[in-house]
């Protein structure tokens, strides 16, 4: 049992970095693309804010991905140390996943990684006979499966407007145009902060969700009540630290190799974003920011016309985002096959 929970907070704590390493490097991207903020001052705000997001609106989508998939309450009066198992596993194949990703310096969507490997091990549930079919939470899963698709339309459509209200209102306007690009350079900062904030918001629950569960079920004190502070904060630094020590390869790709950037191109893009995940987060609702981020990148791109986005980048990084679900779930099934053997 001891062996048990160890290895879950150590796959929980490289799951945060790994989100940190891939999720938050992309949604800090636009930022360093733009030359609004160094790496080392984006490190500094995502330290800050991300952790805001964790602590005081993290607990709300971690809720769903804890519970919301599978029928983990019904399972764990039988099979506690099977919950706990499944999550290790759901926790370890969407870490690999996204350390492949981030290696590759794709940008992939690690709410798809968890989710996908969560729902690996409740279908292999299925396949032993331990749950039925209809058991597993599809009514949630349809709602969480619909919101990757919105929201990066969602931000490609907010972006777009609010980068061509910009353009009419204010650059339109302007005599020196790189003067007033700098201006924005200030209001970048904001939105970096609330973009940061937004991630932390929703994405923490990827690194914690199968953490709490298998906790809970397993008896351990103080998460039945809730989150408890020290897991948000663990996954809050988690982050920080796979942003500080791994990130700066996804934020090239995000950065500079979808469309040129522009200060506000830029705010536009990490306004859109961040309003959007902020958005499904209140929702409970767990959304890729990824997806949203690379919507909004090119909306803004297309905003000056479907030339200025580089379409080979685009459709790389949509490869990646179809196979994640698929590879995960398989990833994970094995891996819960494999940990039976050493844990029931």
């Amino acid at each position: 049992m001891d062996l048990l929970i160890i290895a879950l907070i150590l796959a929980g704590l490289y799951m945060a970095w790994n989100i940190g390493a891939n999720d938050l490097a992309n949604a800090m991207g636009t930022s360093v693309g733009t030359g609004s903020l160094s790496i080392k001052q984006v490190i500094i705000v995502a330290a800050v804010f991300e952790l805001l997001g964790a602590i005081f609106f993290g607990d709300r989508v971690t809720q769903t991905i804890a519970n919301g998939i599978v029928p983990i309450d019904l399972i764990g009066k039988v099979h506690p140390n099977m919950v706990a198992v499944g999550m290790l596993a759901a926790i370890l194949a969407a870490s690999f996943w996204v350390t492949l990703t981030t290696f590759y310096n794709l940008p992939v969507s690690t709410s798809h990684s968890i989710v996908g490997s969560v729902l690996g091990f409740g279908l292999i549930l299925v396949y032993n006979g331990t749950i039925s079919f209809s058991e597993i939470h599809w009514g949630e899963l349809t709602k969480i499966i619909a919101s990757w698709f919105i929201s990066p339309v969602l931000g490609a459509i907010f972006a777009y407007l609010t980068f061509s209200i910009i353009r009419r209102i204010y650059l339109h306007r302007a005599i020196d145009l790189p003067f007033v690009e700098k201006k924005f350079i200030s209001l970048q900062l904001i939105t970096g902060c609330y973009i940061a904030f937004a991630h932390g918001s929703n994405d923490v629950a990827n690194a914690i969700g199968p953490l709490c569960a298998a906790l809970k079920v397993m008896g351990v004190s103080g998460v039945e009540a809730g989150i408890p502070l020290w897991v948000l904060l663990m996954g809050g630094l988690g982050m920080v630290i796979g942003m500080a020590t791994w990130g700066y390869k996804v934020v090239l790709t995000i950065g500079s190799k979808i469309t040129e950037l522009t200060p506000t191109r830029g705010f536009s893009a990490q306004f859109a974003t961040a309003s959007v995940v902020l958005i499904h987060s209140y929702s409970s609702l767990p959304i890729s920011t990824t997806h949203t981020l690379v919507g909004s990148v090119i909306g803004v791109g297309l905003a000056g016309g479907i030339a200025a986005v580089d379409l080979r980048v685009i459709w790389r990084i949509i490869s990646s985002w179809v196979a994640t679900v698929p590879i995960a779930a398989l990833t994970s099934a094995l891996i819960f096959i494999g940990l039976e053997v050493i844990f029931l």
